[in-house]
């Protein structure tokens, strides 16, 4: 608990939550829509959970904030999307303020992990499993922060 606290001074960017256990839920945040996925450090997979579809704030937080009461996480991840050479760009931005108001709304730890190529890769997942073209849409988003939050807890077993 001790690190928890002391990260939270640090940028959100340079912060690193690999001692923390228990239920963490991650998200792939859009200016439309917001994927998320749920996992469990034990375990260390992360599964799709539900696509919030909104573009208002508040309802947008509501249904974050009704997760949370039902899954009780102890870390947040959300995704960071840059272009392919790392660059920023709005959407980077965007999602480094949600991020932000996540960790005060919640009073959690919040971390952010590159997510290049994560809707890609949702896509093809998602084409595997035989779901194609448009009937990815209502999908594609959970999927997507299934695998922002895989990549965190990949990264965390490399440690």
């Amino acid at each position: 608990m001790l690190k928890v606290l002391s990260q939270s001074h640090l940028p959100i960017l340079e912060r690193s939550y690999s001692d923390i256990s228990g239920t963490v839920m991650g998200f792939d945040f859009g200016e439309k829509r917001i994927g998320v996925a749920i996992g469990e450090t034990l375990l260390k997979t992360a599964h799709a959970n539900t696509t919030i579809d909104a573009e208002v704030n508040g309802v947008r937080f509501h249904a974050i904030e009704q997760l949370i009461k039902e899954w009780k996480p102890s870390l947040l991840i959300v995704g960071l999307p840059t272009y392919m050479d790392g660059s920023e760009h709005l959407l980077t931005q965007l999602s480094k303020k949600f991020a932000q108001r996540l960790e005060g709304r919640f009073n959690l730890p919040v971390m952010m992990i590159d997510e290049r190529l994560s809707s890609a890769e949702a896509s093809q997942q998602l084409s595997e499993a035989g779901i194609k073209g448009r009937e990815q849409k209502e999908k594609i988003d959970a999927v997507a922060a299934q695998v922002i939050l895989q990549s965190y807890f990949d990264s965390v077993q490399q440690t």
